[in-house]
């Protein structure tokens, strides 16, 4: 177990530091906007290979390549479609991913052994500071899922990293602390691979988003997609407790809704977003709340309409999934 305390100054050294150990084969845990990712080398197998040991992740699941700009854009991906350079141009940095045709610097490790590739700027000062200066010391990016056991809650904290991932990561592993994530959910997936985009994965970048920036309508919300991607497992974000979606009352159970729906009587509120922003920026904290409190269960009011309560539904309806 790593009893190292988690890196919260992250001064130009302390990145440097983390860009270092990222070249020398180590996990470094950080903040991006959506939530925390557990990053490596996206070109060292040793290192990646140890990212689904600590996660627990199935081998053939791809992770995320994580670069600086748009100008990297086709140093990993080929046949880009003029849509997609649209896209990264209008939404990067922010929280949105490309699957794109991958080059031959996305090896099999990486893509899970598909010919694709998932891409991404985020947004997050800490995080586009350690990708840069990873690529200054590297011909590399940085590959990262969330930083949380596989299927489980993910992290939007260092704290969150550390009580997860604590007890599997080495001394040489850091975890870098940039505060709470400002989304709270993760990435918008859009798979680029076709004439049209069509979402895999709904996130804060949203269909009316995407729709109004390409001048189209009608865009494609893949269900049964033979693409694998992060969060395409039917129980996802999930935590210890059942989660049951506008559920009669139930004795005892936790309680989640926007500020403007009661309590239902013999239930325990856990948090009272006043919009559909703040109830994605706190709902995987909730969960977490919800399993140290230790609660069987807990019912969540869902937010109505579309935008991000279509992303928020989409993460409710999986963690819910056999619950």
């Amino acid at each position: 177990m790593n009893n190292s305390p988690i890196i919260s100054n992250c001064t130009a050294e302390a990145i440097r530091d983390a860009a270092r150990a990222l070249k020398d084969g180590h996990l470094v845990a950080f903040p991006t906007e959506t939530v925390y990712g557990l990053g490596a080398d996206a070109r060292n197998p040793e290192a990646v290979k140890r990212i689904y040991e600590v996660k627990g992740r199935p081998s053939d699941h791809p992770l995320i390549v994580h670069i600086s700009s748009i100008n990297q854009l086709d140093k990993w991906a080929v046949e880009i479609p003029e849509y997609a350079i649209e896209l990264a141009r209008a939404f990067w940095p922010g929280p949105m991913t490309l699957i794109l045709k991958r080059a031959d610097i996305a090896k099999n490790f990486i893509t899970g052994g598909q010919d694709t590739v998932g891409l991404r700027v985020p947004s997050d000062p800490m995080a586009l500071a350690l990708i840069r200066e990873f690529e200054k010391i590297s011909d590399s990016a940085i590959a990262a899922p969330s930083a949380n056991r596989f299927g489980q809650v993910s992290p939007t904290s260092g704290a969150d990293v550390f009580e997860e991932l604590g007890q599997f990561l080495t001394d040489e592993d850091l975890i870098l602390d940039g505060g709470n994530s400002s989304i709270g959910i993760e990435s918008t997936i859009i798979d680029c691979t076709g004439d049209q985009p069509t979402i895999l994965r709904n996130g804060a970048v949203t269909k009316a988003d995407i729709e109004i920036e390409l001048g189209i309508e009608g865009l494609a919300n893949r269900k049964n997609s033979k693409i694998k991607f992060s969060g395409s497992f039917e129980r996802h974000y999930a935590p210890k407790c059942k989660v049951f979606i506008d559920s009669q009352e139930i004795a005892g159970a936790g309680f989640l809704a926007l500020s403007d729906v009661e309590t239902p009587s013999g239930m325990v509120r856990l948090a009272s977003p006043k919009t559909t922003e703040d109830f994605a920026r706190i709902l995987y904290s909730t969960f977490r709340a919800a399993d140290q409190s230790g609660l069987v269960s807990m019912v969540v009011s869902e937010p109505k309409g579309e935008g991000l309560s279509v992303a928020i539904r989409e993460r409710l309806e999986k963690a819910a999934h056999g619950g």
